[in-house]
């Protein structure tokens, strides 16, 4: 078929510098950082962006991307609306993997792990720091459940503007975190030839242990 895209001959040889078990740090947190501070000076547009990925009972995988906006040496948060369908499937499944690609810098992140939500405090005070806008909008949407049109979204959000103006908006009852407690954390980057550079973190007995993977 004329002008088909041959996607078998879509590649990128890699070129950037070694990344080996001697230049990582002990702990992959302290590492992470040192990646996800990197990204922010290369001015790469939301490097907070993750990939969320969670699954049925049944073992059925689903993706979306989230953003990340916090992590600690306690693990990674994120924000959403528990009745939507990850928050649905993180209820009756907790673990989840998050995936970090950094393009410009030819990195991956994957982290594997558990979930727990995280405070109500802690829930309520990103949510007063979100612009007003924001929180209404967490009021208007019973994310992942069908509505009948864009019109319908609007005059929700109309109606509950009206209705707070003037009014501090309080945290919505199925609002919240979650914190990703990782047990697995890999360190992917692109290298020439594809023989690319990974390191894995597992955690065992409370203890890090490096290794390094093939491509």
């Amino acid at each position: 078929m004329d002008g088909k895209i041959n996607l078998a001959d879509m590649r990128t040889n890699y070129t950037s510098a070694p990344f080996d078990k001697a230049h990582v740090l002990k702990n992959p947190i302290a590492q992470f950082k040192v990646w996800f501070d990197e990204a922010v000076l290369s001015k790469i547009e939301e490097p907070n962006a993750m990939t969320l990925a969670t699954a049925s009972n049944e073992g059925m995988p689903n993706a979306r991307i989230v953003l990340l906006k916090e992590f600690d040496k306690k693990g990674f948060v994120f924000y959403t609306n528990y009745e939507s369908q990850k928050g649905k499937e993180l209820e009756n499944n907790n673990a989840a993997v998050l995936l970090f690609f950094w393009k410009e810098l030819v990195r991956q992140v994957r982290i594997n792990g558990n979930v727990e939500k995280i405070s109500h405090e802690e829930s309520n005070e990103y949510f007063h720091s979100r612009p007003r806008e924001s929180q209404i909008g967490a009021w208007t949407s019973n994310q992942s459940s069908e509505i009948p049109d864009r019109n319908f979204l609007e005059n929700r959000f109309q109606t509950l503007q009206n209705e707070f103006d003037g009014k501090e908006i309080p945290l919505p009852p199925y609002w919240g975190g979650y914190r990703v407690l990782p047990f697995e954390i890999e360190f992917w980057q692109g290298r020439e030839n594809r023989l690319h550079d990974r390191i894995l973190y597992s955690l065992i007995e409370n203890d890090w242990k490096i290794s390094r993977l093939s491509p």
